[in-house]
């Protein structure tokens, strides 16, 4: 039985993508090991399924859908710089997500029962902190240099999206790092909130 990388998220359009990479291009010149997001793998990550069985994909797509039609599209801002674990022992480079957050809190929860009921998804033991990826740090001198950088680019500007849609993603590994492809789109379509 064949099994796919899945995840589900949200696109951040071209401008973001655009201030993420400049931004990628300046840290690259203080440190020179991270293994940087490509922009079009750029996204902010609702939950992470892992390996789903191919014949569960379509009732994944679908309990989606149902809780993207719950959701009114939203802008989602992005903005300063932080890091996983911690800003002083980073191993993850990140842009933060400001506007748009409680969208994406309320998706996640919910998406988080659905799969849940599927039988998709284990429960992750931190709480869900909406981001986008910007790099991953493999040694400690990079992770040093950049501990010292990340305060300066706490008023960091990435832009700001529409988010209209909530999309499946699976992830296949090639030789440059994964490829992402797009298993189903779900339109955000719910009432406004007052």
């Amino acid at each position: 039985m064949k099994r796919t990388r899945t995840f589900i998220g949200v696109d951040v359009g071209a401008a973001i993508r655009g201030s993420a990479t400049a931004l990628q291009r300046e840290l690259a010149k203080i440190a020179t090991g991270v293994k940087w997001v490509t922009p079009e793998n750029m996204h902010v990550t609702l939950l992470f399924l892992g390996e789903v069985d191919d014949r569960e994909l379509h009732a994944v797509c679908k309990a989606v859908k149902a809780v993207a039609a719950s959701e009114p599209p939203f802008s989602l801002r992005v903005s300063g710089v932080g890091a996983f674990p911690t800003p002083r022992r980073p191993k993850v480079l990140w842009g933060g997500v400001t506007d748009g957050a409680e969208s994406l809190q309320r998706l996640y929860t919910d998406l988080e029962e659905e799969m849940l009921e599927l039988g998709c998804y284990r429960t992750e033991e931190r709480g869900y902190t909406p981001h986008l990826t910007l790099g991953r740090i493999n040694s400690p001198e990079d992770g040093f240099a950049l501990a010292t950088e990340i305060p300066k680019r706490m008023a960091w500007q990435g832009g700001r999206v529409a988010v209209e849609e909530v999309v499946v993603y699976c992830s296949e590994m090639d030789r440059d790092g994964p490829a992402y492809t797009v298993l189903g789109r779900a339109p955000l379509t719910g009432k406004a909130r007052s």
